[in-house]
Parts: structure tokens; sequence; C-alpha cells
């Protein structure tokens, strides 16, 4: 909660990245806490998750830069998907997604958590565990705050006038991994896409609580 609330505040697109970093590690670490191997799986599924968001994410913001610089503001990218509707259209996932916005792949990372967390406070009726169902609660909350910094990314970039032109990136490979990290996280739903990641979750999972 508390990286979510100090990334609420930032300005800098990196510093916000950076502090929401905290609050989806912790986010990550209450599948862990469920202490059972499907939260273990969750936990795996939301890392390896993340890491496609953040990388294309942060692959994006390096990718924009003006006359005088990298971006560095949030207010720099005004009016993104007036004058590079590609890289809005890339990022608004990679932003969509990290607020856990169905049904891209970053919602279905949380799923998994919460559903292992609530099936192993619930799993004895007789002995509820109140301290896993508040764990929950409190991650609810995360994610509806960081959802509002996401969102006010992509809320600058495509309603937003546009202040100063892009120079267009000098290598593909950022573009590359933009769009490849981009078309995962729309085609997590599809069991062609999600069967590796689970399998492997499962795998790893089965060997650390056995």
């Amino acid at each position: 909660v508390l990286g979510a609330v100090a990334a609420v505040v930032q300005t800098n697109i990196k510093r916000m990245m950076a502090y929401s970093s905290i609050g989806h590690v912790g986010f990550a670490l209450v599948g862990l806490a469920a202490g059972s191997q499907e939260g273990v799986r969750g936990l795996v599924i939301y890392m390896t998750i993340y890491l496609v968001m953040n990388v294309g994410a942060f692959a994006c913001i390096l990718s924009m830069r003006r006359k005088d610089g990298m971006v560095e503001e949030i207010n720099d990218l005004s009016g993104l998907a007036q004058t590079r509707p590609g890289m809005a259209a890339a990022l608004a996932i990679f932003m969509l997604s990290l607020a856990g916005i169905p049904p891209l792949a970053g919602f279905w990372g949380k799923w998994y958590v919460f559903k292992a967390v609530i099936a192993t406070a619930v799993a004895d009726p007789m002995a509820t565990n109140y301290g896993l169902i508040t764990l929950a609660v409190i991650g609810v909350i995360a994610s509806v705050v960081g959802a509002y910094y996401y969102l006010n990314v992509v809320k600058v970039m495509f309603f937003d006038k546009p202040e100063e032109e892009f120079i267009a990136p000098k290598t593909r490979k950022l573009g590359a991994i933009m769009g490849i990290g981009a078309a995962l996280l729309i085609l997590f739903s599809l069991p062609q896409v999600n069967s590796p990641v689970l399998d492997y979750a499962r795998m790893a999972a089965a060997a650390l609580i056995s």
C-alpha cells in the first residue's frame, strides 16, 4: 500500500514506476503468505507477467525522446496518441495491464494470487484465517490506488493536447520488445499463450512445496 500511495504523488514517470514496483512485489508476496502450493503458483505467475509488463513499459519510456533529451515527466506524454499512436497504444496496454484491467494478463496475475489466498483462508470452515482475508482486502485497496496513477498516464496520452513531437527511436529492438510484450499481454487469456506459464508455475510450486 505504501508503494502505491507514494507512486500516486509522483510526476516523474520513472519514479512512479519505481514506487509502483514496490507495490507489485508486495502484492506477489501475498501469494507466498498463503503458504500453499497454489499460493506459490500464483506468485510465479504474477512475477512472470509483471516482468513482461515492466520491461515493456520501460522499453516505451526509454524510447521516447524530445529535442532536449529523454522524457521524464508524466505531462511530457501529453497527446502522445496524436503524435505517436503506435507507441501510445503499446504503453496504454502496459499501463492497463499493470492496473489489472481485464482481460489483460495483469488481471489474471492478480486473479491467481487472490484465488490462492482466499482458498487457503477458507479451507477449514471451522478455522477461517481472517489474517489472510485482511491481507487480500489490503491487496485490493492497493490495486485500486495503483489503477489511478496508471489510468492517469493513459488519460494524459489520449486526452491531453500534445506539447512537442517525439523523436523517432533509433533502434528497432525497443520497438520489437514493445510489440511482442503488448501482444503477449493481450493474448494471455488464450490457452496457447498461457499454458506454458501455468505449467511452469505449477511445476515450480510443486518443487518448492513438497
